[in-house]
């Protein structure tokens, strides 16, 4: 099984990419996410990769973070949930702003992402709700995502909770939890 891939990077398109190491080409499908990343270095590029077996097919899943490799590990293992809707999920948030719209219950984000109807949005969250936070958020990201959930226990949208939150992160960065759940409840007073 291949675990990950280290050479240069022959081609590259929205959802996936050739990369050659040892003189062989591996074809990897990539999350929108990561092509955004494999776009800013033309070179030798290092991905995480997940080997598909079917009976059909084998496939390479690229990834550029191993958090980005262990959510769609996560997703795939829910029922019903295949690669090709967990590339879509990773395809449209980074996996911080994932780990939040799942840990919040934001059923509305979910359900925005192609080939996610209402039952498979609550069955991500359901399944993955309560593990996902920790395991994945650490630093800043983390502190972001208690302070949104914070708001969200006080009754705001997750929506609005999240601009709020991002908008105090722009005028104080490296704020602590405290400091930034009250900057972000002044932006909505």
């Amino acid at each position: 099984m291949i675990g990950s891939i280290r050479g240069r990077l022959l081609d590259l398109k929205p959802g996936a990419c050739l990369v050659e190491a040892g003189g062989v080409g591996y074809a990897c499908l990539v999350s929108l996410q990561t092509f955004s990343r494999l776009s800013d270095r033309p070179d030798e590029v290092f991905l995480w990769v997940h080997t598909h077996v079917r009976e059909d097919a084998l496939q390479l899943i690229g990834f550029a973070t191993p958090v980005e490799r262990d959510l769609f590990l996560r997703l795939i293992g829910i029922s019903g949930i295949g690669p090709k809707v967990a590339l879509q999920v990773l395809s449209r948030y980074p996996a911080e702003e994932l780990t939040g719209a799942i840990a919040s219950g934001d059923l509305a984000a979910l359900v925005a992402i192609p080939g996610v109807g209402k039952k498979t949005a609550e069955r991500i969250i359901l399944e993955l709700k309560g593990s996902l936070k920790t395991e994945t958020a650490v630093g800043p990201a983390a502190v972001r995502l208690d302070a949104e959930s914070a708001l969200i226990n006080l009754g705001y949208a997750p929506k609005v909770a999240r601009a709020a939150v991002e908008a105090a992160l722009r005028e104080r960065p490296d704020s602590p939890l405290e400091a930034l759940i009250v900057l972000a409840l002044r932006r909505l007073a």
